[in-house]
C-alpha cells in the first residue's frame, strides 16, 4: 500500500500575495485620491485668495475714488455756503480705511463694501443738495444783480440830483455876489481938496475910493466885510497894518488888503467911501484898486501917478 503524498503549500502562498497586492493597490488608490483632493483644495484656496485680493483691490480703488469725490463735494458745497460736516466725517473715515493694511478676509471686505455703498449713497444725496444750493445761489445772484442795478440807477439819480443842486447852489452863490457900481477915485490933499486922476506924486496925500453896492434881490441881508486893495504896477499890494491893513484868503492863498469896513448889507444901494493915507509918496506908475468881499472881486478901477 502506497503512502499518500503531502499537500503542496503553493496555493496558500499565492492567495497571500493576492491579498497583499490588493491591500497595496487600495493604499496606492487612497493615497492617489488624497493627493488629488489635497491638490484640488490648494487650487481652490489659491483661487479663493486670488479672488479675495482682486475683490479687495477693486474695493480699495472704489474707496479712493470716493475720497476724491468727497474732496470735490466739500469744496463745492463750502463755496456755496452749505454744511460740509457730514462730508468731512465721511472723508476722515475713508482716509483711515485707505491707510489700513490691505490684508483683509472676505468678511472684512464685505463690511467695507457695505460702508462703501453708504458713502456712495451719501454722495448722491449731496449731489441733490449741491444742485439746490447752485439754484439758490443763482437766484440770489440774480436778485443781488437786480438790486445792484436798481441801486446804480438810484445812485445815478442821486448823483444827478446832487450835481443839479450843486450847480443850482453855484448859480445862486454866483448870482448873490455883490457888485460895486459907480466907482470913483480922487486924491485928497491936506486942505481936503479933491482932485481927479491922473495924480502928481507931490500932490497925492490921500486917496479916496467911493462906490455904490448894486441892487441884488438874491443876496441875503447880512453882515459883510468890504475890502479894498491898492496894487502897484509890480503887482504888490500897498498895506500898513498900523493903518487898518490886514490879510484875507484869496484863491486859497493868504493875501494883504489895504483897508476894510464892516457893514450890514441891506440891499438899499448903500454908498461906501474909503480914505487911505499911505504916509509916503507914491512911486510914479499905474495903480489898480480892487474891491472884495467873501473872497471874490466886487469891482475895480485904475489910476496913474506921474
Amino acid at each position: 500500500m502506497s503512502t499518500p503524498a503531502a499537500p503542496t503549500p503553493a496555493p496558500q502562498k499565492s492567495n497571500r500575495s493576492t491579498v497583499i497586492i490588493a491591500i497595496l493597490t487600495v493604499i496606492v488608490l487612497v493615497q492617489s485620491i488624497k493627493i488629488y483632493l489635497d491638490y484640488q483644495e490648494k487650487v481652490e484656496v489659491k483661487a479663493e485668495l486670488a479672488t479675495t485680493e482682486e475683490d479687495l483691490a477693486g474695493t480699495m480703488q472704489r474707496l479712493n475714488d470716493v475720497k476724491l469725490e468727497l474732496d470735490q463735494k466739500i469744496t463745492e458745497i463750502a463755496k456755496l455756503g452749505g454744511d460740509v460736516t457730514e462730508l468731512e466725517k465721511a472723508k476722515a473715515e475713508v482716509t483711515a480705511e485707505l491707510k489700513r493694511s490691505n490684508s483683509r478676509n472676505s468678511k472684512a471686505i464685505k463690511e467695507l463694501k457695505d460702508r462703501l455703498e453708504g458713502y456712495e449713497q451719501l454722495l448722491k444725496m449731496k449731489d441733490e443738495e449741491l444742485d439746490k444750493l447752485k439754484s439758490l445761489n443763482k437766484e440770489l445772484y440774480t436778485e443781488n444783480r437786480t438790486l445792484k442795478t436798481k441801486q446804480n440807477v438810484l445812485n445815478d439819480s442821486l448823483n444827478r440830483l446832487n450835481k443839479n443842486k450843486q450847480e443850482l447852489a453855484s448859480k445862486v452863490a454866483l448870482a448873490s455876489q455883490l457888485k460895486a457900481e459907480n466907482i470913483a477915485l480922487v486924491s485928497v490933499n491936506e486942505k481936503g481938496k479933491e482932485k481927479d486922476p491922473p495924480f502928481r506924486r507931490r500932490q497925492l496925500d490921500k486917496i479916496k475910493v467911493e462906490f455904490t453896492i448894486a441892487d441884488n434881490k438874491v443876496a441875503p441881508i447880512e453882515g459883510k466885510k468890504i475890502l479894498i486893495r491898492v496894487i502897484d504896477e509890480n503887482g504888490q499890494p500897498i498895506f500898513d497894518t498900523t493903518k487898518g491893513s490886514g490879510t484875507f484868503i484869496l484863491n486859497g492863498k493868504e493875501e494883504f488888503y489895504t483897508s476894510a469896513q464892516e457893514i450890514l448889507f441891506d440891499n438899499t444901494g448903500q454908498k461906501l467911501s474909503f480914505v487911505y493915507d499911505k504916509g509916503s509918496e507914491y512911486t510914479a506908475g499905474s495903480y489898480r484898486v480892487e474891491i472884495y468881499t467873501d473872497g471874490y472881486l466886487m469891482g475895480s478901477t485904475r489910476f496913474d501917478v506921474r
